[in-house]
């Protein structure tokens, strides 16, 4: 069983940062690949950032320049580091965890969510 647990998301202000949070535990094998996606309300889940085992980043073309994906390895933790927030960027943000070290295919497993408000 694995878990994950995402933090620290809110309500900010257009323009204005949040840093989220997900804590990997459980029969986890560093180094996964990890990754964080999206959903706004009635819209599909999209992929925001992923991360390889190896610590290879890719981006949403939609948050390029602006997010930041990182893993703490020792802390079984991965980062997203949200700067220059638009209310666009307003969703429910999902943790994953691939099954590899490799961001393909679809994560095995899934954090419960923490929504991002971002207001205009």
């Amino acid at each position: 069983q694995v878990q994950l647990v995402e933090s620290g998301g809110g309500l900010v202000q257009a323009g204005g940062s949040l840093r989220l949070s997900c804590a990997a535990s459980g029969r986890i094998f560093s180094p996964n690949a990890m990754g964080w996606y999206r959903q706004a309300p009635g819209k599909q889940r999209e992929l925001v950032a992923t991360i390889t085992g190896g610590g290879t980043t890719t981006y949403a073309d939609s948050v390029k320049g602006r997010f930041t994906i990182s893993r703490d390895y020792a802390k079984n933790t991965v980062y997203l580091q949200m700067n220059s927030l638009k209310p666009e960027d307003t969703a429910v943000y999902y943790c994953a965890a691939f099954a590899y070290t490799l961001a393909t295919g679809t994560p095995r497993y899934w954090g419960q969510g923490t929504q991002v408000t971002v207001s205009s």
